[in-house]
């Protein structure tokens, strides 16, 4: 193998898929099959960014939390919060300033004190919505105590009636902590939450839905969802297999089968892209018979991928 050996060259340009026989002969065999799962721009687009720990692609901060519980080395994981500029880590990066608290004159302020352990931060939780509890939270560990706050309190309350204000509380603990280092200013710790409690809850309701409104319709005919002039497609995935399968069927105006197709392919890297090859296939085999078509799916993440296509940069190829 050549040492400068690009991966570019262990595609068939022509065909737009990998070489088999190149695979063969330079990558172990154990790994062929996840190199072949992996989709290849049919138009050469640029290689991108993206987070491989969301399905989307787009990097969210409960997934970078997960990384350093479940993945993260301790050496890493120490580095991920190096960057919090709290006066431990400032002196660390060898800059003049004098490593205590400037809110209550402990000798080091690290980051799980600032936010956690600091007698104004503490009392700003007890007051709050969150519940708290001795040697379970707040601790001294800043994983245990955002563990807590993202899983196991979820544990007590249910995740979809959670409207605890806890990420706008740690912000208002931060903001705080930085006017009395740089302008002298005491916030009242209630003070701090009733401003949190009403920023979430303001957050809320800019994102509710408002239910549509449903006008009476007097025809006593029952109202029954067309599936004329159709293509519905599905498709078939398991992390086992050597291949995903996939099928449509294209029905008429009177609900009628004109057509139908199935076939299997290498397995893709994920079920979800497995969705994608098969409205690809099927649009392909319905731009033959009807220029304007639609399509269906029981995919959420496939519609929403269509709608908003550059919130998905895992999908980009």
């Amino acid at each position: 193998m050549h040492p400068n050996m690009r991966v570019s060259e262990l595609i068939n340009k022509e065909l737009k898929e990998w070489d088999v026989g190149l695979l063969e002969d330079y990558v172990h065999p154990d790994d062929i099959s996840l190199i072949r799962s992996m989709a290849i721009s049919s138009t050469h687009r640029r290689d991108t960014f993206c987070w491989n720990y969301t399905k989307n692609g787009q990097y969210t901060v409960k997934s970078g939390y997960w990384i350093a519980q479940n993945l993260l080395k301790p050496e890493e994981e120490k580095k991920y919060w190096n960057q919090v500029a709290v006066m431990r880590n400032l002196v660390r990066q060898n800059m003049r300033c004098d490593n205590y608290c400037p809110r209550w004159g402990k000798l080091e302020e690290s980051v799980p004190h600032a936010i956690f352990e600091c007698p104004p931060a503490l009392q700003v939780w007890s007051l709050s919505a969150t519940t708290t509890s001795p040697g379970i939270f707040p601790v001294a560990s800043v994983y245990t105590n955002m563990d807590y706050l993202f899983w196991r309190k979820n544990e007590i309350l249910e995740p979809d009636q959670d409207i605890d204000p806890y990420p706008w509380i740690i912000w208002y603990i931060c903001k705080t902590r930085n006017d009395k280092l740089f302008k002298g200013i005491d916030r009242d710790p209630l003070e701090l939450v009733r401003y949190a409690e009403s920023e979430c809850q303001a957050w809320f309701n800019a994102n509710e839905m408002i239910p549509p409104v449903v006008l009476a319709n007097n025809n006593e005919e029952s109202q029954v969802l067309s599936l004329g002039n159709i293509c519905l497609l599905d498709g078939s995935w398991t992390a086992s297999d050597r291949f995903s399968g996939c099928g449509w069927v294209w029905m008429d105006s009177g609900e009628n089968t004109q057509l139908m197709g199935t076939r299997n392919f290498t397995r893709c890297e994920s079920a979800l892209h497995s969705e994608v090859e098969t409205l690809r296939w099927a649009m392909e085999n319905m731009l033959q018979h009807s220029p304007n078509q639609s399509f269906g799916t029981d995919c959420k993440e496939l519609i929403a991928m269509i709608k908003e296509p550059q919130e998905w940069p895992s999908f980009e190829t």
